[in-house]
């Protein structure tokens, strides 16, 4: 294969009245999804959106696949914008994209019209119409692999988002490892929580399309009602969820599962965020049929470049592993200076191999900084991600999560990882979640953590038995809820804003 609708077509061919995706009010089968796609496609095209980059401003729907597999028929890029995103913010994209046209609706016609974009905007519905064979044939025949298929944009450290490249090349190496390593087949029906602007969206999108399985994207409003959640998973018949921990861990606080068992559920995957113990054992002593696993990986990595399945019991107070590289990728940990990091010992990762994206959009210069030519060998060009995350080996030989690079802080001294205090956090029984900051003005460490009320004294006595002195929160806040952003994570730039900006 070289192009992902290939994907589509093989399992239209196999399964044509199967239904592919669903939305809350609203689904689609296999034959229909084709159909409607490559009529997309042609319109497209003959509007002479050939090859174009293309907006998707729509809401998390199946309208949204269609435009988006519609845009790469016509041989383009697609770039899915968040709906709810401000507007100062999607100018910002769109002076870095510089997209032909965006696809949407009316509402978000006039959404579009307050970023002051100059170019087509055009109703998906419109598209609708005659399949030009010929020309889909003909623009098939000139795309490569490595032709991108879409591009994601995330938060920069700057401020300024970056437009991460993604290839069909990209895209095919990593469903084929996510369908094998889960043993997703055309039974597997997904229970969709992430939006389609984030990354983790793409294994379930395309490892639906490749093992012919169904998807039923989750209504957002559900994860404030965990006992519905529940029941609209039952409904649909879910056997497959790939969450970030932070919905997982709104079913175990609330004790979801003690009413609602999910008896068909057979895959439990979770990334994104640090996944605590303690919600993962809940969700491990209710489900004991289902298999569990981290999945952890950058954008730049397509998704995922590492995985752990749970085979054996973690503890509460235990961090869980990132495990192992995915197949047909390499990860590896490696010192400031570039050489190998010893078992045990804090290294970054680097990752080569097919998942690696192109590099970001537009930017060069971080293209540059973050993807880099291998360290370990220079008698060719091989680029590698530089990922920023802090990890090491343990002592089963699997990688652990330790920390990014940019939460590594110098306090009081010492070189200090905020993911480690974190992670102890975690073991403090009544904190359901964590989130450590660090007030470089007023070099102050502070803790926020949502669950049982507590004294800051017996937090802080029950962090000394994990801890050193110099590691130890300067300040404890209690928050009644975490905020989460709309990838469903929580938000730690509004908690800094709130907590560490002084």
């Amino acid at each position: 294969m070289k192009n992902v609708l290939q994907l589509l077509e093989r399992s239209a061919s196999r399964y044509p009245n199967k239904i592919a995706f669903a939305d809350e009010s609203d689904s689609i089968t296999y034959g229909e999804m084709q159909t409607q796609c490559r009529q997309v496609g042609s319109a497209l095209a003959s509007a002479g959106l050939c090859g174009a980059r293309i907006a998707v401003y729509l809401p998390q729907c199946i309208q949204s696949l269609v435009a988006a597999f519609g845009v790469v028929y016509a041989s383009g890029c697609y770039v899915i914008i968040d709906r709810k995103m401000p507007a100062a913010r999607i100018a910002s994209i769109f002076d870095t994209l510089r997209p032909e046209a965006v696809l949407t609706d009316a509402q978000g016609a006039q959404d579009i019209a307050q970023t002051g974009f100059s170019g087509s905007v055009l109703d998906v519905s419109s598209l609708f119409g005659q399949e030009d064979d010929a020309l889909l044939r003909t623009l098939r025949q000139n795309q490569i692999d490595t032709d991108p298929v879409y591009v994601l944009f995330t938060s920069g450290s700057t401020g300024v988002p970056k437009g991460t490249v993604i290839s069909h090349r990209n895209v095919l190496a990593y469903s084929a490892w996510f369908c094998e390593a889960f043993s997703i087949d055309d039974a597997a029906v997904f229970g969709n929580q992430t939006p389609l602007y984030f990354s983790m969206s793409v294994s379930d999108v395309y490892g639906t399309l490749r093992a012919g399985a169904t998807l039923h994207m989750i209504p957002k409003k559900l994860f404030s009602f965990p006992v519905k959640l529940l029941e609209y998973l039952n409904a649909r018949e879910v056997n497959t969820l790939y969450w970030v921990p932070s919905a997982l861990c709104i079913v175990a606080d609330w004790k979801g599962l003690d009413y609602v068992p999910l008896s068909r559920v057979r895959r439990v995957l979770f990334a994104g965020e640090v996944m605590p113990a303690r919600q993962l054992n809940y969700w491990r002593q209710k489900l004991p049929q289902a298999q569990f696993a981290n999945l952890f990986g950058p954008t730049e990595t397509t998704d995922i470049c590492c995985y752990y399945v749970l085979d054996r019991p973690i503890a509460d107070t235990e961090s869980v592993p990132i495990g192992y590289a995915c197949d047909n990728c390499e990860c590896l940990i490696l010192r400031e200076d570039g050489t190998p990091a010893d078992e045990g010992e804090t290294g970054e990762m680097y990752v080569r191999g097919s998942f690696v994206a192109s590099g970001y959009f537009g930017a060069a210069d971080k293209t540059q900084s973050a993807f880099v030519q291998n360290p370990l060998q220079n008698s060719y060009p091989e680029p590698v991600y530089r990922t920023g995350d802090l990890v090491r080996t343990n002592q089963y030989g699997e990688m652990e999560y330790v920390s990014r690079r940019d939460f590594q802080i110098k306090h009081m001294g010492y070189r200090i990882e905020l993911g480690e205090i974190e992670n102890a956090a975690y073991a403090v029984a009544g904190i359901k979640t964590a989130v450590v900051l660090y007030a470089a003005a007023s070099d102050r460490v502070v803790l926020v953590y949502s669950g049982k009320k507590m004294d800051t004294a017996d937090v802080i006595q029950t962090l000394k038995e994990r801890l050193p002195a110099y590691m130890l929160p300067t300040d404890v806040v209690r928050v009644r809820e975490m905020p989460y952003n709309a990838n469903g994570k929580i938000d730690r730039t509004l908690l800094r804003e709130q907590y560490a900006a002084q």
